[in-house]
């Protein structure tokens, strides 16, 4: 354990070589721009959308190195393949935009339908290639599962370069994408192009998508915009903040995991950057304060104090019996009751505000119904923290005296 430590720490500071700090530097500009932008994609709805660009690339691999052997003699150009992939999906993008406008498929299964067809389009000309006469035919299938091992100097460039100006788009067009997102009408109302919005965040998607597929493959390139997003939904509800948290999660995520694939020879570098990614959302899921099951958890737990406490005093104040044992359990925990079940001086006290809040808030709802349907828990919160005093002197001038007998109960 102390040696795999040891390993990973020199991985993630930098010095574990020139390529590894490569590959780790690429990784995580590509997290991170694919977070930042996949948070767009999530609120648009649209996640799947980048699933079918994903799988629309392979195609426009395969007959990128068959026209690149053909004219260069060499296939493998990066340049080309990406081009040729970039290609396929906007191809993809467009029959997907189609299916949905001028036939009755739903997105859901105009993306099934594209996705399915170019996945098996891509993997019957792999299987052309493989009978070719030239060479590089092994490299394509880095592009499936993902290979960090065939990056270089100039990879990580273009990686840095397009995240650079995903993340610049994404500041320019922040409010636009926003309002996009949330309420699209409105927005054409305003005199927006809203399909141009549309267009120009799935032109931004696929550049990601693109240049992530050496680095994470088509397989597993989908969960760089998706699991990003998703994690940071936990940790706030600003769309600023989650494009930030996003890009973080993305970034970091992205970084360590091409630091574990780093530590031995033939881990899948997209794999273990997807199952880091993973963790970072298993963590946001049971701790983040904002929606974290932890959270809703401890949020229940008071709530059911609060409940159980009120029920229980009013029953004291009205002299009614306390059947529920954990009724009753917290009123002796707070010390409103004896073991006896007898109420003490200071649940006598307790029991007698709670009436009072009790009456002073029927009296309030009698008196303000518009006002009072507006406030979310208006029974639950002593009435002192929520109305003015002058108003809850006027509804006390309308009661009569709360005394509490004491009795058993």
């Amino acid at each position: 354990m102390f040696d795999f430590l040891t390993a990973l720490w020199t991985a993630l500071t930098f010095q574990a070589g020139y390529n590894t700090s490569l590959v780790l530097t690429g990784a995580g500009l590509l997290g991170a721009g694919a977070g930042a932008i996949g948070v767009f994609v999530l609120l648009r709805k649209r996640s799947l959308v980048s699933d079918a660009i994903s799988h629309a690339t392979l195609p426009g691999i395969a007959l990128a190195f068959m026209l690149g052997s053909w004219l260069l003699g060499d296939g493998r150009s990066l340049w080309l393949l990406l081009l040729g992939a970039a290609m396929s999906a906007g191809v993809g993008v467009l029959a997907v935009e189609w299916m949905t406008r001028y036939t009755r498929l739903s997105e859901d299964a105009a993306i099934g339908t594209v996705l399915s067809t170019f996945f098996a389009l891509g993997i019957v000309l792999l299987t052309l290639i493989q009978s070719m006469n030239t060479g590089g035919q092994a490299g394509l299938s880095d592009f499936i599962l993902g290979s960090t091992a065939g990056l270089v100097r100039f990879d990580a460039i273009m990686i840095a370069v397009a995240s650079v100006l995903v993340g610049l788009a994404l500041m320019v067009k922040l409010k636009d994408f926003t309002l996009l997102c949330f309420d699209p009408s409105f927005a054409k109302a305003r005199g927006m192009n809203v399909a141009g919005l549309d267009r120009l965040l799935l032109l931004l998607l696929l550049a990601i998508v693109v240049i992530g597929l050496k680095t994470v493959g088509l397989v597993l390139v989908i969960a760089l915009t998706i699991i990003p997003p998703v994690a940071a939904r936990f940790w706030t509800d600003r769309v600023g903040p989650m494009v930030l948290i996003s890009a973080a999660i993305g970034g970091i995520g992205s970084y360590v995991g091409a630091a574990l694939s780093s530590l031995a020879a033939d881990l899948p570098t997209g794999g273990l950057i997807v199952l880091t990614l993973f963790s970072v959302f298993l963590l946001s899921l049971l701790c983040a304060p904002h929606r974290g099951v932890l959270a809703y958890a401890f949020r229940h737990m008071l709530f059911q104090k609060v409940i159980h406490q009120r029920q229980g005093l009013l029953a004291v104040a009205r002299a009614e019996p306390i059947f529920d044992p954990l009724t009753r359990r917290m009123l002796l925990s707070e010390g409103y009751l004896r073991a006896d079940g007898e109420p003490t001086p200071k649940g006598i006290e307790a029991a007698q505000k709670m009436a009072r809040d009790q009456a002073l808030w029927n009296a309030y709802r009698r008196t303000y119904p518009t006002e009072a349907m507006t406030l979310d828990d208006w029974s639950l919160r002593p009435i002192e923290e929520v109305l003015p005093a002058d108003l809850i002197a006027s509804l006390q001038s309308e009661l009569a005296p709360i005394v509490v007998s004491g009795a058993r109960r």
